[in-house]
């Protein structure tokens, strides 16, 4: 997976994140402001912002805010967003997530939201985190995650490591600049590796709905039904992870997000 196929997939379909209820107003959204408690004086950057919605949530708690990615088309969804809501204090940035471009020790706070499983190297990007946060400084993460012994309790390591597998192997099938979903204890690990101290950590179930979230990077009909059937005929560790059922027609499922929020010592 190369940054060149992340910015060729999210260029094309930058408009359908920009109008996704997920990104715009998932859960996690109003949790994560919830958890960090922004302070007005802050300045803060969030990381790979896609169509800017995280970065617009907390720009009216902090004193500005820098919107950074590496897909043009995403920034300028951003900077349209931050225009629409008059938000004066975000600005459009780009950056790369492992080799930001911003002085050391300058933000204090470091925000990160449905991203990281498109990166290449997640270490690399905590360490990088560290690096530009001030002392005392906070990074605020969330992503989706894989299957693991905390997340799904009662099954084998091997189970959990093919469920694992398979649930990162689907993401990729439908969308081709997926790396790689980490699980809960993995990403404790990280952070803590990159320095950082742990101060919070939840899981907090998303529910999907299967047509739009298969049809939303333009996978064909072919590739939708290999999703279906890898989603709807999983194994039993797999689908205790994913949940699959049919409501009101509708095939459903869900995905479980890791929120951590993690501090620089002063």
């Amino acid at each position: 997976m190369t940054r060149s196929l992340v910015q060729q997939q999210f260029g094309a379909h930058a408009a359908a994140y920009a109008t996704s209820a997920v990104h715009a107003k998932g859960a996690s959204l109003g949790r994560l402001i919830e958890l960090v408690k922004p302070e007005r004086h802050w300045h803060a950057l969030d990381v790979a912002t896609g169509a800017g919605h995280t970065a617009a949530a907390f720009a009216p708690h902090v004193a500005r805010v820098i919107a950074s990615d590496i897909t043009a088309e995403m920034l300028e969804e951003a900077r349209k967003l931050a225009t629409a809501k008059g938000l004066a204090n975000m600005e459009a940035a780009v950056a790369d997530a492992e080799a930001l471009p911003f002085e050391d020790a300058r933000f204090d706070l470091v925000t990160c939201r449905i991203a990281p499983h498109h990166f290449p190297d997640v270490p690399t990007f905590v360490s990088e985190v560290g690096r530009v946060l001030k002392p005392g400084g906070t990074f605020a993460v969330v992503d989706n995650i894989a299957p693991d012994a905390e997340s799904s309790p009662g099954y084998s390591n091997a189970e959990l490591r093919d469920a694992s597998l398979t649930y990162n192997a689907l993401e990729k099938i439908r969308d081709p600049s997926h790396a790689r979903c980490l699980g809960m204890a993995e990403w404790a690990e990280v952070i803590s590796d990159a320095g950082l101290e742990l101060l919070h950590k939840e899981r907090l179930g998303k529910d999907m709905e299967f047509q739009p979230w298969a049809e939303r990077l333009g996978s064909d009909a072919a590739t939708i039904e290999r999703l279906r059937a890898m989603l709807t005929q999983g194994t039993p560790a797999l689908s205790a992870f994913l949940r699959p059922r049919v409501e009101a027609g509708s095939l459903r499922f869900t995905l479980d997000e890791a929120i951590l929020i993690a501090r620089k010592p002063a």
